[in-house]
């Protein structure tokens, strides 16, 4: 009796004489490239401080880190002038004109300190000059040198100021460049980017803009990701992929940046007359904006890569024409082993076009050659869904059954050791992937699945190059190698070798274009979104399908014990990858314990009701913990009682008032004109505080316009209670001078003045956190709220 013909389900791409030997090929070949595109995301070795030089030294930048991170450094505080006064004795050593910028500036971005309000700040920008030769422009190195109340900012951004320190010796100390290159080290970033728009918006150097490389960090290792561009970018794309020694940056990363709500110093460039590029080191993200960011946290071959890229495009940019540097589209970009990827962003649609155009063929050739039918290819592609949507769902079930173990990790962007898990999600993408492949490989067959995922990847390649241009290259790339390895595998003997090579090369490209993202997903995204990452490595397995296939046995033809045997190694892929997400996850939770140097984060305020004595705890954490516990018992509304603090409900306790005197209000002068009243106050604080805030009770008054400082703010209309608000940032001890020109609704116009500092340990009742209890990274924790209401 002679052995069962072969049904469709067994016609795949390819079919090797020795697939063991073939499958092992493949692996080794995908193996090698995705450890090449791993080792292109890694940073290079730091320098030592006897470095030559003209070169980055991250030895000789970690000694500025060391004193400008020896201590929390608000704006407006004493230590902020030490490492201010520093920063300037440092450039003047160079020999460039240095000079202080005091001036009064707005916020700039989306942040917003005030309900209905606006935010200001006295901001002291340190600003130096290299002056060019011939200059056709202008190149401005930007980062703040503020930190945080809650951490002394080792990260963020004493690494971005101590590496353009670095950069701005290296540069003095060889040929003067073409351009002129200015150094803006900038003030009050972490308050409300104020002392970025005050440089972009009032100083004489920024009157004519030019190209901004603005340098963050929002971690503590990991590359340097150029993650934001202006727009019409591709002048400058190709500017850094030729200067920076190590181009990590995708133009899916500034997409996925130019949707999310966030900013940096670079916003407020942006919004003016200049071009440039944004870079930061986003990874190891618990530590971010928390008192554990200290000079020791710093990764020194992240802060050489740092180095290395602001110093090769500043001599790029300082030599080139600076005159048109805007170009007529943004370019499609990404990193391959060390280098850049680039081509012209109209291609885009086209690409994709062809791209699906070239899948639909290859559908329509399966079924001529008889490899699948009409029937097949449908199913193919309606079952290549399943995993896209299932792989995320399980992601984040595992996500929220581990917070559900470790509460903690809910206040935090990502765990202290986030590597267990990430590699847990990727083994959990991978046996969603494996076992939908083996459940349904002898029913629809290799190749109708194999053209049912390229399918969707030419379809989203499509859907990207319409909604988010720069991601498009993700899926459409990977659909047009895996189309035309199809054509390679059907026109050649499926025996032979060259099937083999072809879907093998196809899938190599999948993994040079997806493998990155993944990686670097989970950093930027923060674990409690690792349902993104899952879903890029799902779309990765969905176009190395072929190669997924070699692992398995032949997939028909087999009866009784053989298709047993068949079978059951079918399934093994799928087995190993749900046991290794298993095991992965359990290691996660077993290595990465809350303790004295990872402590659990926790988030606590003081506010006072100077007027009525009373006073209140307050947590932001929606389930506290046990320590915070100890504090809150329900859920408050502050927002008529601190509308400074905006409107959120907290969960908030009783507590003991402190002797703490709310700022006054100074009443300078009074006058009116028709049903008009113009009121001019001084709002002192009585304390050394971080911010003061003023709001008018929209029941007395209708504010019609308004001037802080003397500088005209925005008035906008809000619900409430209290109505019109300012939020100043970094105070002088004199004051702050505020013009109302208001609509009494009749009697005593009615206002309410708050203060806010650091610092919870002199108030009665609180008690210090004990070891393995933390700080949260907050711009509100600790922080300590005196307010009063006065008639006018």
């Amino acid at each position: 009796m002679g052995a069962p013909p072969t049904r469709p389900a067994d016609r795949a791409f390819t079919r090797p004489r020795r697939r063991p030997i073939a499958a092992l090929a493949a692996l080794v070949a995908l193996l090698a490239v995705g450890a090449s595109v791993l080792a292109g995301l890694s940073t290079p070795a730091p320098r030592p401080a006897d470095a030559p030089e003209r070169e980055f030294s991250a030895a000789r930048a970690f000694r500025n880190v060391e004193v400008i991170a020896a201590e929390p450094h608000v704006a407006g505080s004493a230590a902020n002038d030490r490492v201010r006064e520093h920063l300037v004795t440092t450039l003047r050593g160079l020999g460039l004109e240095t000079e202080v910028q005091d001036a009064v500036a707005p916020e700039a971005g989306q942040l917003s300190g005030a309900a209905g309000g606006a935010t200001l700040a006295r901001v002291r920008n340190v600003v130096a000059r290299l002056p060019g030769t011939d200059p056709t422009g202008k190149v401005f190195l930007v980062s703040h040198y503020d930190s945080v109340q809650t951490g002394p900012g080792g990260n963020d951004d004493a690494a971005g100021t101590a590496t353009i320190l670095e950069v701005a010796r290296a540069l003095t100390t060889g040929p003067r460049p073409r351009n002129d290159v200015v150094f803006v080290l900038t003030d009050a970033e972490e308050a409300c980017l104020c002392g970025a728009a005050g440089f972009a918006g009032d100083h004489p150097l920024a009157r004519d803009g030019g190209v901004v490389l603005n340098l963050e960090a929002r971690g503590s290792t990991g590359p340097v990701i150029m993650f934001e561009t202006s727009r019409n970018n591709a002048k400058l794309v190709e500017i850094f992929g030729r200067a920076a020694p190590h181009p990590v940056g995708t133009s899916f990363a500034v997409e996925i940046y130019r949707a999310l709500p966030n900013d940096t110093d670079f916003t407020a460039f942006l919004d003016r007359k200049f071009v440039g590029l944004n870079s930061a080191y986003i990874d190891g993200g618990a530590i971010y904006h928390t008192p554990l960011d200290v000079p020791a946290r710093v990764d020194r071959g992240s802060l050489q890569m740092h180095g290395d890229n602001a110093l090769g495009l500043a001599r790029e940019f300082g030599r080139t024409d600076l005159g048109d540097l805007r170009a007529g589209h943004d370019d499609t970009y990404f990193p391959v082993l060390g280098g850049l990827v680039r081509y012209p962003g109209w291609l885009t649609l086209p690409l994709a076009v062809v791209a699906l155009l070239a899948v639909g063929a290859l559908g329509w050739l399966l079924r001529r050659r008889g490899r699948a039918t009409a029937g097949t290819l449908a199913a193919g592609f309606g079952l290549a869904l399943l995993p896209v949507v299932v792989a995320p769902l399980g992601a984040w079930l595992l996500w929220a059954a581990i917070t559900t173990i470790r509460p903690g990790y809910a206040e935090l962007l990502d765990p202290y050791r986030p590597g267990w898990y990430r590699l847990a999600v990727v083994a959990l993408s991978a046996a969603v992937l494996f076992c939908w492949y083996a459940l349904l490989r002898r029913r629809v067959g290799p190749a109708a699945l194999a053209f049912g995922g390229l399918a969707w990847l030419a379809v989203f390649g499509v859907l990207l190059a319409v909604a988010v241009p720069g991601g498009a290259y993700l899926t459409t790339l990977p659909a047009l190698a895996g189309a035309l390895a199809g054509f390679v595998a059907l026109a050649t003997r499926r025996d032979g070798p060259w099937p083999v090579v072809a879907v093998t090369l196809a899938a190599a490209v999948a993994v040079v274009i997806l493998l990155p993202p993944v990686v670097l997903l989970f950093p930027a995204l923060g674990m409690g979104m690792g349902a993104v990452a899952a879903l890029v490595a799902v779309l990765l397995g969905l176009a190395v399908l072929p190669v997924v296939d070699l692992l398995h046995p032949r997939a028909g033809g087999q009866r009784g014990l053989l298709a047993l045997r068949a079978r059951r190694l079918g399934a093994l892929p799928a087995t190993a990858a749900a046991l290794a997400a298993v095991v992965l996850a359990g290691v996660g939770l077993a290595v990465d314990r809350f303790d004295a140097a990872h402590p659990v984060p926790t988030h606590l305020m003081y506010a006072l009701d100077a007027g009525t004595g009373k006073a209140a705890w307050l947590t932001r954490e929606e389930k506290p913990q046990p320590w915070t516990d100890g504090y809150v018992d329900g859920t408050v509304s502050i927002a008529d009682d601190f509308p400074g603090l905006g409107p959120t409900e907290l969960r908030g306790g009783s507590a003991t008032a402190a002797p703490l005197p709310a700022p006054k209000v100074e009443l300078l002068s009074d006058t009116r004109t028709g049903d008009q009243r113009v009121l001019r106050v001084r709002v002192v604080p009585q304390r050394q505080v971080r911010l003061l805030t003023l709001h008018v009770d929209t029941s007395t008054a209708t504010v019609r316009s308004a001037s802080v400082a003397g500088r005209d703010v925005p008035v906008e209309p809000a619900d409430g209670k209290w109505g019109f608000g300012v939020v100043f940032h970094a105070p002088p001890p004199e004051g702050v001078e505020v013009t109302l020109t208001l609509v009494p609704r009749g009697g005593a116009v009615s206002v309410r003045a708050m203060d806010a500092s650091d610092g919870l340990s002199s108030v009665p009742g609180f008690r210090p956190r004990p070891e393995g209890v933390g700080v949260v990274g907050s711009h509100s924790s600790e922080m300590l709220a005196v307010a009063r209401t006065y008639p006018l």
